[in-house]
C-alpha cells in the first residue's frame, strides 16, 4: 500500500497554508547527521506531504537554524516548496550568545529584528512564512509588537504572523492589534488542559488552527511508569489494536480530532517517525474511543 501524503490546511482565513503534520526541527544538533544527510530528510518529509518546518531562534542553543539552511542550501529550490516557521522573544544563556548576562524574556522591537535577520542569514532565506512569539512576556508591549510585526511584513520578511503558550486572553490581545495565524500550544494525553482552559475554545471561535507541540508528551506516553500513564497507555494501546493502527498513530489522531483542527509537531529525525503521525491523518477515532482515552487521561468520567 502507497504511504499516505499529509493534507495542507490554511490555519485562518488569512494565514499560511501548512502541511497538516509539521515537522519540528527542535533537536536536529542531535540527530548527528551530514548536511547531505539533513537534505535527504527534508526531501522525505515532503514525498510524505510533510512540507511545514518549525524552528526557533534558541534551538540547539542557536544552532539549529544553520544545520538546517546548510542543508537548504544544498538544493535551494526546495525553498520554493517548503514552510519555515520560527519563534523568537527568549534569550537563553549561550556561547554563541556572549552577551546575554541572564535567561530572560524580551520581545522589543529591536530583539525581534535582529531575532528575524539572524534567522534569515542562518536559514539561508529571504523570508519567513510564519513567525511566532516563543512565550509571553510580561513586559510585552502588545502595540509595539504589531507594529513590528506591521514593518517586517512590509518589508517583505515575514508574511504571517502568531504566538506560541499564549493563553486565550493574551492571544486575543494580540489578535485584536494585528491578525494571528495560530497558537502554538502544548497539547496531548498527558496535557489536556487547552480543553478546559479555553485555549482551544478560543481558537476554534476565531477560526484559527493550533499548532501542537509534545503530541506525545515528550515521549513519556512510551516510557513513564506512573500509574495514569501506564492506564493512559494501556487504552490507547487497546484502541490501536482495535483499529489495526501504529499507538502514536492514534494519539495523533486524538489530537488532530479536535474541531480547532490542530496540527501537531513531531520531533524525531527518523522519517517512520512522520510516517506515523502522517497516517493519523487518514482516519478518525469513534466518539467513544475519544473520550476512552480522555477518561483515562483524567482518571474519572465526564459528569
Amino acid at each position: 500500500m502507497a504511504q499516505a501524503l499529509a493534507p495542507s490546511i490554511q490555519t485562518s482565513s488569512n494565514g499560511p497554508q501548512l502541511s497538516r503534520i509539521v515537522a519540528g526541527m527542535w533537536r536536529m544538533n542531535e540527530w548527528n547527521m551530514t548536511a547531505q544527510q539533513r537534505l535527504a530528510f527534508i526531501e522525505e518529509c515532503l514525498a510524505l506531504g510533510v512540507s511545514s518546518f518549525d524552528h526557533a531562534d534558541i534551538y540547539g542553543s542557536y544552532g539549529v537554524e544553520q544545520l538546517f539552511g546548510e542543508a537548504l542550501a544544498l538544493k535551494p529550490e526546495l525553498r520554493q516548496r517548503i514552510q519555515l516557521v520560527s519563534k523568537c522573544g527568549i534569550k537563553l544563556l549561550s556561547e554563541r550568545r556572549p552577551a546575554h548576562s541572564i535567561q530572560h524574556y524580551d520581545t522589543s522591537p529591536a530583539h525581534i529584528l535582529a531575532s528575524v535577520d539572524n534567522s534569515l542569514r542562518a536559514l539561508q532565506t529571504d523570508h519567513l512564512d510564519l513567525l511566532l512569539i516563543h512565550r509571553p512576556d510580561p513586559l510585552m508591549d502588545y502595540d509595539e509588537v504589531a507594529r513590528t510585526f506591521e514593518r517586517l511584513r512590509q518589508d517583505g520578511k515575514v508574511r504571517h504572523f502568531g504566538v506560541s503558550n499564549f493563553s486565550r486572553h493574551q492571544f486575543e490581545m494580540l489578535h485584536r492589534r494585528i491578525a494571528l495565524a495560530t497558537n502554538q500550544i502544548e497539547f496531548s494525553p498527558l496535557h489536556v488542559a487547552p480543553l478546559f482552559d479555553e485555549t482551544l475554545d478560543g481558537l476554534h471561535d476565531q477560526g484559527i488552527a493550533p499548532m501542537v507541540w509534545s503530541p506525545l508528551g515528550g515521549g513519556r506516553l512510551f516510557s513513564a511508569s506512573d500509574a495514569q500513564s501506564e492506564r493512559l497507555r494501556l487504552v490507547i494501546k487497546d484502541i490501536a489494536d482495535q483499529l489495526q493502527r501504529p499507538f502514536a498513530s492514534i494519539v495523533f489522531a486524538w489530537i488532530m480530532q479536535h474541531p480547532s483542527r490542530p496540527l501537531p509537531l513531531t520531533g524525531s529525525g527518523r522519517i517512520e517517525a512522520l510516517q506515523v503521525a502522517v497516517e493519523a491523518t487518514q482516519f478518525s477515532l469513534s466518539r467513544a474511543q475519544w473520550f476512552e482515552i480522555l477518561r483515562a487521561a483524567r482518571g474519572h468520567e465526564v459528569a
